[in-house]
C-alpha cells in the first residue's frame, strides 16, 4: 500500500528460523509498488534544425511509435520485500560452544610446540616493508589434486561471449547474464537495464536511469529507536529516462556480454542472433557518460519519461554533434553523437518517446545527465567523444603508506580528457595530483552519497596509516598490539581456556556448511593461540593444536560432508552441496558463489594461526589455503583459474556477497565485519607464509574497508552520505546497490541487525569500528535504559555485544566475561570466553 510516498511493508518476524526462502522473481512473495505519479502538463515537442533554432510542434505519435500512455513514466517502482534467493533464514552461529567437551585437561608438563617452545612470540611485520607491486599472483597453477573439477554448474552462462579468463560472479554487471536479463546494472551514478518492450516507449533498447534524492521511497519509522529513523530507503527502478536503442530492435533482440572484467563489461544488443548489426554499451564503474557504439543500425533514442524539448546545440568539437534534452520530469540531459564518417547524424524528433536517426548508421552516441547548467555543459563538452572502456587497479606499499591507482583504458577521442565519477571515500583519499581533477559537478548515487565528476585518466589514492603492527594479539589504534597481559588476566584466561580447548573440535567443525565449519575452526585457533602466546600455557596449547590440525585436515583432504569442487564454468571453488541436494540455498548459496569471503575467511584465519604456531604445517597445506584466497581475492589476471578479486570491489571499497542470483536491487552485503575478517585473515596468512604482497594487500584492504565502512555502513551522527532520516539506525543492515534495509536475512531483532556488523571480534575490529561510532551505537541501543539493553539480550548475541564494548570500555567488558557466574550460553558457536577475556584485557580491561 502506498501512502504519501511512504511505503509500508509486512513486518519481518524476529524468529531465527523462517519458511524456506524462494526466489523473489518467481515466488510471488513481496510486491513491487508504483510510486505516486508526478503531475505533468501536455507534452510539447520541439524539434531542432541543424542551425540550432527550434520549431514548436503539436504532440504527435505516428503509427508504429504510438505511446502506450499519455502519462510520462516518471515514477518507477520499488521492491520492498527482501530478495532471499540463496539466503538461509538462520542465525550466523554454529552449534553450541560447550557441546562435545571431552574432559578437562590439566598438566604441568612443559610441552614444546614445533615453533620452538613456550618462548615463541609473534612479531609484527617491519613498518619499513616495501612492496612495489601488491598485485603479484599468489599462484597460477591448477587447484590441488584432491579438489576435482566439474563442468556442469547449475547456472549456465547466458549470452556470454567466449573469453579465456574466468568470469566474475559477484560483480555489478551480473544481472546482464542471469535470469530474465532484465534487471538493472549500477555503474554509479547511473544504472542501465534492458527494456525488453516495457515502459511507455515499449523499447527493446538499453534504458538509462539516474535517481535524485527526492525520488526515494522510505520505509516506516522505527519508533523504538531514538530519533525514529526509517527502516529502509529505496530508489525507484524502471524509470527509463533515456534509452539507447535502434529501429531494428524488437522481440527478437538478444542481449549478450563480452570482455567481463573486474571494473567493466560490454553489453551488446543485436536485432537477432548472429546479426552483424550491433549496439555495444561499455559499462564501467564510475563512467561519466553512458556510451553506445552503433554498427550499421538506425539509432532510436527513446524516453518513457517523454521528451519535452530536444535542441540541436551545434558542435562542441570537430566530428561531435550535441543535443540538449529536457524530459517531462524537468531533468536536463545532454546527448553527443560522433558518426564514424564525421557526417551530421540528423537525429529527428518523431514523437514524445522517439528521437530517430538515419538507417545504416555507425558511430558513437553518449548521454549524460546535467545537474549543473552551463558549467556542467562545459565539462561534458570537453570530454565528449572519449569514454572509459575498462579499468584496472595497481598498488604498492611502503611502510605504513599504501598507494593504489585506478588506471582507466580510454577509447574514442582518446586525446581528450576523461570524465569519470568518484565516490566520497575516493575523494577523501585522492593524492594531490588527482585532487586537481575534482570538479564541482555532482550527481546523487543510490546508496553511496554524492558522486563527484573528476577529470583524470588515472586516479591515485593513498592510505597513510596501514595497520602493519596488527597481528594475532588484541589490537587497537591507541594500544597497538597487546602481546603481554596482566597476571590476573592470564589466570582467568587459563581457567576458561583449559575447558574450552578440550571441547570436541571434530564434532563442532564436521558440519555440512563451510561457513559454520570455518567459524568453529577459527574459534579454536584463537583459543590455542591465546593459551600459547598470551596465557603462557604451552602444554594446553600443544594439545589443542594437535586437535585443531586434525579437525582442519578433514577439509584440507577434501573429505568433509560436502567437499569442494573446482567449477570450470565460472572459475571458482564451490561446495558440492547444491549439486547433490538441488537446493540453491544450501550453505547460504555457496555453490552459487554467495558469501565466499565470509565462508573461506575463517579457514584462512585458522590456517594462519596453525602455520604461525607450527611452520612445518605450512608446506603440505599451503596450496589448499592459497586456493581459498585465490577464489575470493585473486590479485592477478595472470592466474587464469579464478577471476580477479571476486568479492572485494576495489571501486566501492568493500565486498559484495551475492553470487549468481538475479536481483532487482543488484549486489548486497549484510555483514561488514565478516568482510573485514577475510581481509584480516588473508593479511595474517600472508605474514605467516612470507608472502609480502599478500600481507601488504591485506593491510591496504583493511584500511580501505575502514574508510568505506565509516562512510556507508557504520553511520555516526555526522554522516553525510546516507539520508538524514536513516543514519539514526547507526548501521545500514543490508546494503544493496539500489537500497538499504535496516534488517537481516535471519530476523529483525535489534541485536541481530547491529551485531551482524560486529562478528567476529578480531584485532581488526577496533580499526574498522571507530570508538566514536561504537560509543554512539552503544548509547542508542545497548546501554541500560536504551532501546535494546545488552543486559537483557539472550544467547550468544549478549557475548558479542559485550566483546564489542571492549573497544570503548574494556573494563566493563572484562568484568562481564570474568564474572564467577558467567553463563556459556552467552557465547555463540563461533566465539570463546578465552578470546573475549584476552581481547578485553588487551585493550585495557585487566
Amino acid at each position: 500500500m502506498v501512502q504519501s510516498a511512504v511505503l509500508q511493508r509486512a513486518p519481518v518476524h524476529s524468529q531465527s528460523i523462517f519458511r524456506k526462502p524462494k526466489s523473489w522473481l518467481s515466488s510471488g512473495e513481496g510486491s513491487s509498488y508504483a510510486l505516486p505519479q508526478q503531475a505533468a502538463g501536455a507534452a510539447i515537442l520541439s524539434t531542432a534544425l541543424s542551425s540550432g533554432t527550434t520549431t514548436t510542434l503539436a504532440t504527435q505519435t505516428p503509427a508504429g511509435n504510438q505511446a502506450s500512455t499519455t502519462t510520462p513514466g516518471t515514477t518507477g517502482s520499488v521492491i520492498t520485500s527482501l530478495e532471499t534467493s540463496g539466503e538461509l533464514s538462520v542465525q550466523p552461529f554454529p552449534i553450541s560452544t560447550h557441546a562435545g567437551t571431552t574432559g578437562t585437561f590439566s598438566s604441568t608438563e612443559s610441552l614444546s610446540l614445533q615453533t620452538g617452545g613456550s618462548g615463541h612470540k609473534e612479531v609484527a611485520s617491519k613498518a619499513a616493508m616495501t612492496v612495489p607491486d601488491i598485485f603479484q599472483p599468489i599462484a597460477t597453477g591448477s587447484p590441488p589434486s584432491q579438489v576435482p573439477s566439474r563442468e556442469d554448474h547449475p547456472v549456465p552462462r547466458l549470452g556470454i561471449a567466449s573469453q579465456t579468463y574466468p568470469i566474475s560472479t559477484n560483480k555489478f554487471y551480473a544481472n546482464l547474464f542471469l535470469g530474465t536479463q532484465g534487471q538493472g546494472t549500477w555503474t554509479h551514478p547511473y544504472s542501465v537495464a534492458w527494456c525488453k518492450g516495457t515502459g511507455n516507449a515499449q523499447s527493446w533498447g538499453m534504458c538509462i536511469s539516474h535517481v535524485d534524492a527526492d525520488q526515494r521511497a522510505y520505509g516506516p519509522q522505527q519508533m523504538a529507536i531514538p530519533g525514529s529513523p526509517v527502516q529502509y530507503f529505496i530508489n525507484p527502478i524502471g524509470i527509463q529516462s533515456i534509452i539507447l536503442s535502434a529501429a531494428e530492435f524488437g522481440s527478437s533482440t538478444v542481449l549478450t556480454t563480452d570482455t567481463l572484467r573486474a571494473f567493466s563489461a560490454n553489453a551488446n544488443l543485436q536485432p537477432e542472433i548472429d546479426s552483424e548489426s550491433k549496439l555495444t554499451i561499455p559499462l564501467v564503474q564510475g563512467m561519466g557518460f553512458v556510451t553506445g557504439i552503433y554498427n550499421n543500425l538506425c539509432p532510436a533514442i527513446q524516453s518513457s519519461v517523454f521528451f519535452r524539448t530536444v535542441v540541436s546545440a551545434g558542435s562542441p568539437k570537430a566530428g561531435v554533434y550535441k543535443y540538449r534534452i529536457t524530459l517531462e520530469d524537468g531533468k536536463s540531459w545532454l546527448l553527443y553523437a560522433i558518426p564514424s564518417n564525421g557526417s551530421d547524424p540528423f537525429l529527428k524528433l518523431v514523437s514524445n518517446t522517439l528521437l530517430q536517426g538515419s538507417s545504416g548508421w555507425s558511430g558513437t552516441i553518449q548521454v549524460a545527465k546535467n545537474p549543473s547548467g552551463s558549467h556542467g555543459e562545459t565539462l561534458y563538452d570537453s570530454s565528449a567523444g572519449v569514454y572509459a572502456a575498462a579499468g584496472q587497479v595497481k598498488g604498492s606499499v611502503q611502510g605504513k603508506w599504501g598507494t593504489y591507482q585506478f588506471q582507466w583504458t580510454k577509447a574514442g577521442l582518446t586525446a581528450d580528457p576523461l570524465l569519470m565519477f568518484a565516490l566520497p571515500h575516493h575523494i577523501q583519499s585522492f593524492a594531490n595530483d588527482t585532487l586537481s581533477g575534482i570538479t564541482s559537478m555532482q550527481l546523487q548515487t543510490t546508496t553511496k552519497g554524492m558522486a563527484t565528476a573528476v577529470i583524470a585518466n588515472c586516479w591515485t589514492l593513498v592510505e597513510t596509516d596501514l595497520p602493519t603492527d596488527m597481528c594475532f594479539a588484541p589490537w587497537s589504534p591507541i594500544v597497538g598490539s597487546a602481546t603481554t597481559l596482566s597476571a590476573a588476566a592470564r589466570q582467568d584466561i587459563t581457567k576458561a581456556g583449559s575447558s574450552e580447548v578440550n571441547q570436541d573440535m571434530n564434532a563442532q567443525s564436521n558440519l555440512d556448511s563451510m561457513y559454520f565449519s570455518g567459524k568453529a575452526l577459527s574459534k579454536f585457533a584463537m583459543i590455542v593461540y591465546t593459551l600459547h602466546d598470551l596465557a603462557n600455557q604451552p602444554a594446553l596449547a600443544a594439545q589443542g593444536l594437535t586437535s585443531l590440525k586434525a579437525a582442519f585436515s578433514r577439509f584440507a583432504n577434501n573429505s568433509q560432508i560436502y567437499p569442494l569442487v573446482y567449477d570450470s564454468v565460472w572459475g571458482g571453488v564451490v561446495s558440492v552441496g547444491s549439486y547433490l541436494t538441488g537446493d540453491s540455498g544450501q550453505d547460504f548459496g555457496n555453490t552459487y558463489y554467495n558469501d565466499h569471503h565470509f565462508h573461506y575467511g575463517y579457514f584462512v584465519h585458522a590456517a594462519a594461526v596453525i602455520g604461525y604456531l607450527d611452520p612445518s604445517w605450512i608446506a603440505p597445506n599451503r596450496d589448499w589455503v592459497n586456493m581459498l584466497v585465490r577464489d575470493v581475492a585473486n590479485p592477478s589476471t595472470q592466474d587464469n583459474y579464478f577471476p580477479f578479486s571476486r568479492n572485494f570491489d576495489w571501486y566501492h571499497g568493500h565486498s559484495f556477497a551475492k553470487g549468481l542470483f538475479e536481483s532487482g536491487d543488484s549486489k548486497d552485503e549484510e555483514s561488514s565485519s565478516e568482510d573485514v575478517m577475510f581481509a584480516y585473515g588473508m593479511k595474517m596468512w600472508g605474514q605467516v607464509v612470507g608472502d609480502a604482497a599478500m600481507e601488504a594487500r591485506g593491510n591496504l584492504m583493511l584500511s580501505i574497508l575502514a574508510r568505506s565502512l565509516r562512510n556507508y555502513f557504520l553511520m555516526q551522527s555526522d554522516n553525510v552520505n546516507q539520508p538524514a532520516n536513516f543514519i539514526g539506525n547507526k548501521v545500514t543492515g543490508i546494503l544493496f546497490e539500489n537500497k538499504i534495509d535496516h534488517t537481516t536475512y535471519f530476523g529483525a531483532n535489534l541485536e541481530y541487525i547491529q551485531g551482524i556488523h560486529m562478528i567476529p571480534l578480531t584485532p581488526a575490529s577496533a580499526l574498522t569500528r571507530p570508538q566514536q561510532f561504537v560509543s554512539e551505537e552503544w548509547s542508542t541501543y545497548f546501554a541500560n535504559g536504551a532501546a535494546d539493553p545488552a543486559a537483557n539480550v539472550v544467547g550468544g548475541w549478549r557475548g558479542i555485544l559485550f566483546a564489542n564494548l571492549a573497544i570503548i570500555d574494556a573494563r566493563t567488558s572484562y568484568s562481564f566475561f570474568s564474572q564467577s557466574n558467567f553463563d556459556p550460553s552467552w557465547l555463540d558457536g563461533g566465539a570463546s570466553q578465552t578470546w573475549y577475556l584476552a581481547y578485553a584485557a588487551g585493550l585495557g580491561g585487566a
